[in-house]
């Protein structure tokens, strides 16, 4: 279908009917979306591009590009800018609630079911920990085999992983990733991308600019409004806020970010963490609900929207600040070169979460280690979606409580 003609047909629905439109259809993906970013374009593709058409092939296959060049959730991003496309700035915003909301209340539900309960010695929270060891060492296979596949991009991942490993602080990882995006307009400055088409996104400049400059300054004046102001809120909003800001390569890489934010700090215990990541993988949606969950650990409902609003804030302005100008900017030989080097710095980030704090407090025993094996081998060979998996290791874990 070409742009006029889904124009046209944005104009018979109406922009309520075209807006309620969006809310359905994002909201059954929401409830349905199982398996991760991949999995969730895939998902994406069959139901906004196959069946209705909302978008041409080689417009989502531009939007997909820049969503992953973007740092942030990929796939909510995508869900956005079609969104965007379909029904307007609100159509972006309707297009994340529905896809949002139903992973948010699961994992609120379970963090209110977990408060006040003892359950670091519980053994299917155990297990749960050991799925998110089997879960992340899938996703550095994956992206590992993607984005380093050469001795320069393997040689950056591995130096960020042991500096990431020795200088653990809330600012390493941000160094890193700048520093990974130096090196890497300096190695790969001729690199150029193959098959670029052309976007067309109804969004004026000026208007993406103060989403751009709107992106910059939370960056920079949250952490400066938490140091004066001290309140819980605010606390929260800046944590999540940069966390959801800086995170290049997917839902995983939020992990390690995350951890540095809510564990050292004391708002949630390092099992009740772990626990919580382990369930994200049992719900459908995007993997950034996960600030719901710490949200709500943290500070109950009204911090489970707090942190969810955060976190995905970074996002929104990103998609519509970029679009824009993405045409251009995606040609340029230093942008492509620096994304090169981040996505290789990316791998070595989760590298780093792998071993500390997923190995070092999951795998206490060789039969953690094994029942890790076997919950790898169901994701990876025997390609079992991630909920059962998430089952069989809690079940495991029981097993090995008792054992």
């Amino acid at each position: 279908m070409e742009a006029d003609e889904q124009v046209v047909s944005v104009e018979q629905k109406g922009k309520a009917g075209a807006l309620l439109e969006v809310l359905v259809v994002s909201a059954k993906l929401g409830l349905t979306s199982f398996g991760g970013p991949i999995a969730h374009l895939g998902y994406f593709h069959n139901e906004y591009i196959r069946r209705r058409k909302w978008m041409d092939e080689r417009s989502y296959a531009d939007l997909v590009a820049l969503c992953q060049f973007l740092p942030g959730p990929a796939s909510s991003q995508v869900g956005i800018g079609i969104g965007v496309v379909r029904a307007g700035v609100l159509g972006g915003i309707v297009a994340w609630l529905g896809f949002t909301l139903p992973s948010v209340l699961a994992l609120v539900a379970f963090a209110l079911v977990l408060q006040g309960y003892d359950i670091a010695s519980a053994g299917w929270i155990h297990g749960l920990k050991i799925v998110a060891v089997a879960i992340v060492a899938q996703a550095v296979l994956g992206m590992g085999h993607k984005l380093t596949p050469d001795r320069e991009r393997v040689t950056i991942a591995v130096i960020t992983a042991a500096i990431t490993l020795s200088w653990q602080t809330a600012y390493s990882q941000i160094l890193m990733i700048a520093a990974a995006g130096l090196v890497g307009i300096w190695l790969y400055r001729h690199h150029t991308a193959e098959g670029l088409t052309t976007l067309h996104i109804p969004i004026r400049r000026s208007f993406a600019m103060g989403c751009l400059a709107l992106f910059v300054g939370l960056l920079v004046a949250l952490p400066l409004l938490r140091g004066s102001a001290e309140t819980g809120g605010l606390a929260i909003v800046d944590s999540f806020y940069r966390s959801g800001a800086l995170v290049f390569g997917g839902g995983h890489v939020v992990l390690p970010l995350l951890e540095q934010e809510v564990v050292p700090t004391g708002w949630v215990s390092q099992a009740d963490f772990l626990a919580g990541y382990g369930a994200t993988q049992a719900v459908p949606g995007p993997l950034f609900t996960f600030a719901g969950y710490l949200g709500a650990m943290t500070g109950g409902v009204s911090g489970a929207i707090i942190a969810t609003l955060a976190i995905f804030l970074p996002a929104f302005l990103l998609v519509i600040g970029a679009l824009p100008f993405w045409n251009s900017l995606r040609r340029s030989p230093k942008i492509q070169g620096a994304l090169v080097g981040i996505n290789a710095a990316v791998v070595g980030i989760l590298l780093a979460a792998l071993y500390d704090p997923l190995w070092t407090t999951a795998i206490l025993e060789p039969m953690d280690f094994a029942l890790a094996v076997i919950l790898f081998v169901m994701l990876v060979f025997w390609k079992l979606p991630p909920w059962m998996v998430v089952i069989a290791g809690a079940a495991g874990g029981m097993v090995l409580g008792v054992l």
